[in-house]
């Protein structure tokens, strides 16, 4: 028996009311022609269990506030809720039925998933399993196990029914599949899977060390080293050089130690006066410089000032002569007024018959006095500044004699041992570079050795996880083979029972788990598009389906099919076959499983004992919501638009 998953009941809270629907025979057909929302109300489905990227039309993102699905996942029964507003979409309402406890919140998106691990481990599976690539050598551990991939062994999309079976095209996505269909048929175990993801990531692992080990191997070939005896050698001869020149120093600084006698050091002190002395003198120039310039510019300003007093003194004696006859303000005739004779005609304020015709006013006096004082003071800067500069020239050569006579004294008695001191530095700095060179080589032969183990470490690591994985394989691949012979007997027996025109042999491949078409893989053998291919795929998930219920594997035991006939003529007989073999699979163990199939007909001379559900233009999916009419609705493109 298969994994009990059942929708019972699916309701849509709209704008204008809610919209129920009861799925409570095993094989429920939703009919009606092209437009009506019967896609749409499957894609509600997927994104109420958020299994994925749903394709939804207008009418259900601007109608339909929530989605709300009764489920029952093994003995147990839940109500979930999925709001399609963007901000309260992130969330899914959970409530168990059994027991009228409102569950938690779950999360749903494209980081962590709370709600994708409620439905894995309602379904028996752990939420980390991993999905890695077999048969290349990755590194990578494998992308995650989701429901959204199991989702796609239970749902058989309308835009992928005559194109493609669960997204087998896309390469990238095979390891997955693959994993999903041995999760579901027991050909492996979560345990394989962790497994195989620890292998990958030892890949990378092992890459990386097996990178740093030649790299360090590069290095050591370029030292022209072959082994770690040989840089110890190397390493010792270098540290005793190293002494040698070390000994040779310390001997000639004991050697010129003496050579810098009572004589040599009193000029050295008489020099460091006279630059003392020299700095000194220059400071004073500098100061005294300073001071002329100042002088200087106040002696410009006082003239100015001057200047200034003698322009007004000499303006007002010009004017003192002028006889006005008109205000000069309001050019009115001033001879028509009487005017006293000591008055000025003009202002009539007391005018002086006889002017002080001094030549010297107070403030000129002023001026006067402070450039005479300013130019004695000038005169005494000027000789302080003679007297300063005299003095630099002095110290000058006072410093190049000192300096002449310490350089003779040296380059008699200190020069001829600096060319030894030099070299025996130069051997000692050489012979260090060398010992720090050779130490890091050193180094290196020892990180050898660690990158050396820690490869062999994780191969053996990686050696013992095959090993254990075949173990494991090895124990399920007699199962394994027996439930894949039952599978392609299904299916070939299927294949005949619905005469598809272009199929002349089939057969189902062991390592893809895909079905073969006349010799060949499914996708090379049928045109895409074309009604053989929807036939074809009636065929596969109808076989799996079978095989799951009789051999009792964690298979989903819900089938969701849009558009069983898309692309086939109506009248064939594989159309009415492919009927036959729906009402068969759900038939032969009552209750097991439930087919949930959305047609645009069901053919007329054909009845069996199984749900209709009817939908028309005036009575569409989403019935609260008036249809704009045939024609006037934009259908959900297929996977290659």
């Amino acid at each position: 028996m298969t994994l009990n998953f059942r929708i019972n009941k699916l309701s849509l809270y709209t704008t204008e009311g809610q919209v129920r629907y009861e799925f409570g025979s095993d094989l429920t057909v939703l009919e009606g022609p092209t437009g009506v929302g019967k896609t749409t109300l499957l894609e509600l489905i997927k994104y109420g269990f958020a299994a994925g990227e749903a394709r939804l039309a207008p009418v259900a993102t601007e109608a339909v506030h929530d989605v709300a699905i009764d489920v029952s996942i093994g003995k147990e029964q839940f109500l979930i809720v999925r709001s399609l507003d963007a901000k309260k979409s992130k969330n899914v309402r959970v409530t168990d039925l059994a027991t009228g406890e409102r569950l938690p919140d779950h999360s749903v998106g494209d980081g962590e998933s709370s709600f994708n691990s409620f439905l894995l481990k309602k379904l028996g599976f752990p939420d980390d399993v991993r999905a890695a690539a077999q048969k290349s050598r990755s590194s990578k551990p494998g992308s995650r196990v989701t429901f959204g991939d199991i989702f796609k062994f239970v749902y058989v999309p309308q835009y992928a029914i005559n194109r493609d079976i669960a997204d087998s095209r896309d390469s990238y996505y095979e390891p997955k599949r693959k994993a999903v269909f041995e999760l579901l048929f027991r050909f492996t175990d979560p345990e394989i899977l962790s497994m195989q993801s620890q292998v990958n990531v030892l890949n990378g692992k092992i890459d990386v060390a097996a990178g740093q080990l030649e790299t360090v191997l590069d290095f050591l070939r370029d030292s022209n080293t072959s082994g770690r005896e040989e840089v110890m050698e190397k390493l010792n001869a270098a540290v005793e050089e190293q002494e040698r020149a070390l000994e040779e120093l310390t001997a000639l600084r004991e050697e010129l130690d003496p050579v810098i006698d009572r004589q040599t050091q009193a000029y050295r002190d008489l020099l460091i006066d006279a630059e003392r002395t020299l700095a000194e003198a220059r400071a004073s120039v500098h100061e005294f410089e300073r001071e002329r310039d100042a002088i200087a510019a106040e002696r410009r300003r006082v003239l100015a000032d001057h200047a200034r007093l003698e322009r007004m003194r000499d303006a007002g004696a010009r004017l003192a002569n002028i006889e006005f006859s008109v205000c000069p303000r309001c050019m009115q005739s001033l001879k028509n007024r009487e005017v006293a004779d000591d008055q000025c005609r003009l202002c009539l304020q007391p005018d002086p018959v006889s002017p002080d015709q001094a030549s010297d006013s107070y403030e000129l006096q002023q001026l006067q006095l402070q450039l005479e004082e300013m130019e004695a003071q000038n005169e005494v800067t000027e000789q302080q500044l003679a007297r300063s500069q005299r003095l630099v020239v002095e110290r000058e050569s006072l410093v190049a004699k000192l300096t002449a006579t310490l350089e003779e004294r040296t380059a008699q008695r200190v020069t001829p041992r600096l060319q030894a001191f030099s070299d025996a530095s130069d051997r000692r700095a050489t012979a260090r570079t060398r010992q720090e060179y050779l130490e890091a080589v050193l180094q290196q032969w020892d990180h050898v050795s660690d990158i050396e183990q820690e490869v062999k470490n994780l191969r053996s690591e990686q050696e013992r996880l095959k090993t254990n994985i075949a173990t494991r394989k090895a124990a399920l691949e007699s199962r394994k083979s027996i439930i894949l012979d039952d599978i392609e007997k299904e299916f070939i027996s299927t294949i005949k029972g619905l005469k598809i025109a272009s199929v002349e042999t089939s057969g189902f491949d062991r390592d893809n788990y895909l079905p073969l078409i006349n010799g060949k893989t499914f996708t090379k053998a049928m045109m895409s598009g074309g009604g053989s291919m929807t036939a074809m795929q009636i065929a596969y998930w109808t076989s799996l389906m079978t095989v799951a219920e009789r051999t009792g594997v964690p298979y989903p035991s819900i089938l969701i099919i849009d558009g069983p006939r898309l692309a086939l003529d109506p009248g064939s007989v594989t159309c009415k076959a492919i009927y036959r073999r729906l009402v068969r699979g759900v038939s032969e163990a009552p209750g097991a499983v439930q087919f949930i199939v959305a047609d645009n007909e069901i053919p007329n001379d054909y009845h069996g004992d199984f749900s209709r559900v009817g939908f028309d233009y005036a009575h569409p999916t989403v019935s609260t919501v008036r249809h704009p009419g045939q024609g006037n609705v934009d259908v959900i493109a297929s996977a290659d638009e």
